[in-house]
């Protein structure tokens, strides 16, 4: 049984764009913590937490693990034994393109890998089809258009509701969402990082542009994995994901960032919350994010995050003190 009282108001669901699509202020995602080497049993307990704390989104990506496929794998199996009445009530969005199985099919953005990764992905979801499919990074070696039709493809074939891109840059994003447009089929979101350490969809122009083309955004690290938690504020934890031999953030980065780390961490405690209660609502004051997509290891750690949303939105004076701790780079 899930918590009746799931859609009571505690958590924000917003509009996708200007489509019909709302999803909720915060979305779980998947890239780490679900694959074949965490705690499956975990997984599940994070999985039925969220979606009684009001998540509806859940966002994969074929490669997402470790090892590439297995969080599909262990999610496929939740959603069969926990939520097989409730998958109307689901938005599920999976992607291609970065690497996934060997020899030259394996990644990319040709019609080949695009569509045969989707099948693969709704075989290991045990799902006939998902909300979302995105094209998960740009192929410069791949005509746009193939790619694109490849996406609308996976519409007319009913495989996915929706199409979206990830980590395009702006011209290209153009390009990409005006070809689907050509093609009949209405890109509904796109999917940067975006956090108080990157800038960068803010900074080039995208968010402005996406507000102006009524495109939803779905930002993924959002606490830029894990180092706008109090994790980092003492140096690198051995259980930390920069510690982990198989994770994307280095501990050379963490040095990097450390002294915007601890002053945000300043600043946030002078406000009376948390450094990463501090960085969500950071991120969610942009009228153009839908949604934040976040990670979580245990149901503690999810439970804290999503409490992010009882805090106070930042005002001028924090968005001003923010801004000269970490500030935007030059437009490109």
């Amino acid at each position: 049984m899930f918590d009746p009282d799931r859609y009571d108001g505690r958590m924000p669901y917003r509009r996708c764009g200007d489509s019909g699509l709302l999803l909720p202020a915060i979305s779980l995602g998947f890239w780490h913590n679900f694959g074949r080497s965490d705690d499956f049993q975990e997984a599940r307990k994070i999985m039925r937490r969220a979606f009684d704390r009001g998540i509806t989104h859940f966002d994969l990506a074929n490669n997402y693990g470790p090892p590439p496929g297995s969080a599909e794998d262990n999610v496929g199996r939740i959603l069969a034994e926990d939520f097989i009445c409730h998958r109307d009530e689901l938005v599920i969005s999976t992607k291609a393109g970065h690497q996934m199985w060997c020899g030259p099919y394996g990644e990319g953005g040709s019609r080949k890998h695009l569509l045969a990764s989707l099948d693969q992905s709704l075989k290991r979801l045990r799902l006939s089809y998902v909300d979302i499919f995105y094209s998960h990074c740009p192929d410069p070696d791949t005509r746009l258009e193939e790619t694109m039709a490849a996406l609308a493809s996976a519409v007319h074939s009913g495989k996915a509701l929706y199409v979206g891109l990830s980590k395009y840059p702006l011209k290209r994003l153009k390009k990409a969402v005006r070809m689907l447009s050509d093609m009949g089929i209405r890109c509904l979101v796109y999917q940067p990082p975006y956090s108080l350490l990157n800038r960068w969809p803010e900074t080039t122009g995208i968010l402005e542009w996406l507000q102006e083309e009524g495109l939803g955004c779905a930002v993924f690290s959002p606490l830029a994995q894990g180092m706008l938690t109090p994790k980092y504020l003492g140096g690198m934890p051995d259980d930390s994901r920069a510690a982990r031999p198989d994770g994307f953030l280095q501990p050379e980065q963490v040095t990097a960032q450390q002294a915007k780390i601890l002053a945000l961490n300043e600043l946030a405690a002078a406000h009376d919350m948390p450094l990463h209660h501090l960085a969500l609502q950071w991120v969610l004051r942009a009228p153009t994010v839908t949604s934040a997509i976040i990670g979580a290891r245990t149901v503690a750690q999810l439970d804290d995050s999503l409490d992010a949303l009882r805090a106070e939105p930042p005002g001028a004076a924090l968005l001003a003190a923010i801004d000269i701790i970490a500030p935007p780079t030059e437009r490109e």
